[in-house]
């Protein structure tokens, strides 16, 4: 269990410094994620970002777990 801890908390490191390349990319900001602005409310929801991102965390675990 502390090996799976480090190995999460070195991945949440590495995506926080990658994280301003990452939004540059697009990242975040992907046709079909939920943007709803009024004038003083702003409600964003990243469906489609959640998406890409769980399928790739799923490959790399299935590409490990192989």
């Amino acid at each position: 269990m502390a090996r799976w801890l480090i190995i999460l908390g070195i991945a949440l490191v590495v995506l926080g410094l990658l994280w301003p390349l990452l939004q540059k990319s697009g990242l975040g900001r992907l046709p079909g994620d939920i943007v709803i602005e009024r004038e003083n409310f702003r409600f964003y929801f990243p469906i489609v970002t959640s998406i890409m991102v769980s399928l790739v965390i799923s490959l790399i675990l299935w590409l490990i777990n192989r």
